[in-house]
């Protein structure tokens, strides 16, 4: 199943329209309450890294207009585009999550709804970045599955892979590369159904 972990960036760049069209939809914002989380851990006008950010909307477009400086990384090019032409004050960058090197650390990493695209080694490799790219105290949040295993969807008639590490597994990755878990929620009725980690840099 972990082969469909290695067609996740085609199947993106190939669906980007679609994907943002989808993912913009509503425009309601199920994840403010967990944003607010998180700008309640870093400073007022922080630098935030968001991985694996897609169309830019709608989660860097609300750190944005709150004020915070956002560099964006995806595999997309016609996203990265997208998110150039929204935004221009702000930086996007083409990059595979997992071979991030920027050389400069950030007040806030967030990787929503992206990470849990890679297989689990491939996870298990990002707290290394992660750690490389966290200032002192800074803010990390990311999502998950609720459980150990590998799931496989489907978008616009295509398999969309997604993994998961054992929650217990994560906590103990983010206390070897110095995160302190902050809050945890596994399925949250109230974001989607979303599990969320919210950590900081201690």
């Amino acid at each position: 199943m972990s082969s469909e972990a290695t067609r996740i960036i085609d199947l993106y760049q190939r669906r980007a329209l679609e994907w943002a069209r989808d993912r913009e939809r509503g425009g309601g914002l199920v994840e403010k309450s967990w944003l607010e989380q998180f700008r309640a851990l870093v400073p007022s006008a922080a630098s935030i890294l968001d991985i694996g950010y897609g169309s830019g909307v709608p989660i860097s477009r609300y750190l944005i207009e709150a004020g915070h400086h956002v560099t964006g990384v995806d595999s997309s090019a016609t996203l990265i585009d997208l998110c150039r032409d929204r935004f221009p004050a702000h930086e996007w960058i083409a990059a595979d999550m997992r071979t991030l090197a920027l050389g400069q650390t950030f007040d806030g990493i967030i990787a929503w709804d992206s990470s849990f695209h890679l297989c689990p080694d491939d996870q298990r490799q990002m707290f290394p970045v992660f750690r490389q790219h966290a200032a002192p105290g800074a803010a990390l949040m990311f999502t998950s599955g609720p459980a150990h295993g590998e799931a496989v969807g489907s978008f616009e008639g295509e398999l969309l892979y997604h993994a998961s590490l054992d929650p217990a597994e994560y906590r103990s990755l983010l206390d070897q590369h110095g995160f302190q878990v902050i809050s945890h929620v596994a399925e949250d009725p109230d974001c989607g159904r979303h599990t969320v980690w919210l950590a900081q840099r201690v």
